[in-house]
């Protein structure tokens, strides 16, 4: 499964829409193996600055896979995007993320079931002034990049 893992899209950063107004980060799939993205697992993350200070802001998206016992194990390097620049921000919304291509099971196989842990920084050039870790979660309004468009899941079946 982790070989078959490889990344598909790069990041954008973005500033979030008013649509995205709550200040917790959140993380959520926008994208799960569409006509438009076949074996695909899109994330996207949002973020606020931290309002009184101008910090640098950063996600890093690490996507995993669920096993035939329920637990949640990583998919690897291939899986991890690194360190994503969502910008500058005084308190103003940013999103960002990352699409991976998935290879299927196969024939027979039961789906693969994908979510991710995203962590989300604030630094002040190399301080880290505050972090916090989230696993995807579904029901967010505003999500760029869905497909479809509104999609917003916790998890993700490539079959």
């Amino acid at each position: 499964m982790r070989a078959a893992l490889a990344v598909f899209a790069g990041t954008l950063a973005l500033a979030g829409p008013a649509a995205a107004s709550t200040a917790k980060p959140w993380a959520t799939v926008n994208v799960c193996d569409t006509k438009g993205h076949p074996d695909a697992f899109g994330v996207r993350g949002y973020m606020r600055g931290l309002g009184k200070q101008r910090t640098h802001m950063y996600m890093r998206i690490q996507g995993e896979f669920q096993t035939g016992s329920g637990e949640w194990r990583t998919l690897g390097a291939s899986g991890d995007s690194g360190w994503l620049d969502a910008g500058k921000s005084f308190a103003r919304p940013r999103q960002t993320g990352r699409t991976f291509t998935i290879t299927p099971p196969a024939k027979g196989r039961p789906a693969y079931v994908l979510r991710a842990t995203v962590t989300f920084e604030w630094r002040r050039g190399a301080k880290v002034l505050r972090r916090v870790q989230v696993v995807t979660t579904g029901g967010h309004r505003g999500v760029w990049g869905a497909d479809p468009a509104g999609f917003s899941a916790a998890t993700c079946a490539i079959a």
